[in-house]
């Protein structure tokens, strides 16, 4: 018994000296004219850079095990990639005009932890079923997610009369486009929204040129605010349905004063659209 217990004793030490050893990150370097070819031990669901200067793709359509990252010269940042078991995997990205190294084959050990937060020990634990989230609930819970990162770089953005309309972020999960938009009054009177619309609109050629324009419904909206009080900002997310674009189309995001005139129209190159984190 007094075995056991000194057992116990030294495995709980243990335990508490391993929580208290900061997790270090480890760097990764990458620029502009190479391809840093990243291989995970499972197929990746989501990739997500910390600044606009680091650009991570994957193939989003077909699971796979390989991403690429690039990077422009810049201050630097972080990479977030979760697979498809919940892996989470965490590393500092720098920039760096000679590399070398252009390949990282990522072991499982290297996880910093499991979205499914499901322990090792499990043997006095009541493992209780996963219950999946609805669409609400996940929308939700990732929205705010969003939320909580900083981006230093805006995507794009446009004023009208000291109210600012902001693309901050634009980022792609599972089957939809998240669409993080910034709303900020440095004006002196409060703005009343009226409506926050998004739509793809297409340039008619030949001699009588028109436009024509499709509406994008959203799936889900996240903290749309019926009021910017002045010298405040307000922060929101869309969720649309998976879309892209030609060059000759743009997404038009339009924001709409309720009695009054500080409209603005947000209009965003099919780059920007088909490229998001």
């Amino acid at each position: 018994m007094k075995k056991y217990i000194l057992t116990s004793l030294v495995i709980c030490q243990i335990a508490f000296v391993k929580a208290q050893i900061p997790v270090v990150l480890d760097t990764i370097y990458a620029n502009d004219t190479k391809n840093v070819a990243l291989f995970f031990p499972e197929p990746i669901r989501q990739g997500i850079t910390g600044s606009d200067n680091f650009v991570f793709t994957f193939n989003r359509e077909k699971e796979q095990y390989l991403g690429l990252l690039q990077a422009k010269p810049g201050k630097e940042s972080n990479l977030l990639v979760i697979n498809e078991n919940g892996a989470i995997f965490s590393y500092i990205v720098k920039y760096k005009a000679k590399l070398s190294k252009l390949n990282y084959f990522i072991s499982e050990s290297s996880s910093i932890g499991n979205e499914n937060r499901i322990t090792e020990d499990t043997s006095e634990i009541e493992v209780i079923p996963k219950v999946p989230l609805s669409k609400r609930q996940y929308y939700e819970r990732f929205c705010s997610y969003l939320l909580g990162q900083k981006h230093n770089n805006t995507l794009k953005r446009k004023r009208n009369n000291g109210v600012v309309l902001s693309l901050e972020n634009l980022v792609f999960d599972k089957e939809e486009l998240y669409v993080v938009v910034e709303i900020k009054n440095n004006s002196s009177m409060d703005y009343d929204l009226n409506f926050l619309n998004l739509s793809v609109e297409t340039r008619q050629k030949g001699k009588r040129k028109s436009l024509q324009r499709i509406y994008k419904e959203p799936l889900y909206r996240h903290r749309l605010p019926a009021k910017i009080n002045e010298g405040t900002t307000e922060r929101l997310v869309y969720v649309i349905p998976k879309f892209s674009i030609s060059d000759e189309r743009r997404v038009v995001l339009e924001l709409n004063e309720k009695n009054g005139e500080r409209d603005i129209k947000l209009k965003i190159p099919h780059r920007i659209i088909n490229n998001p984190n």
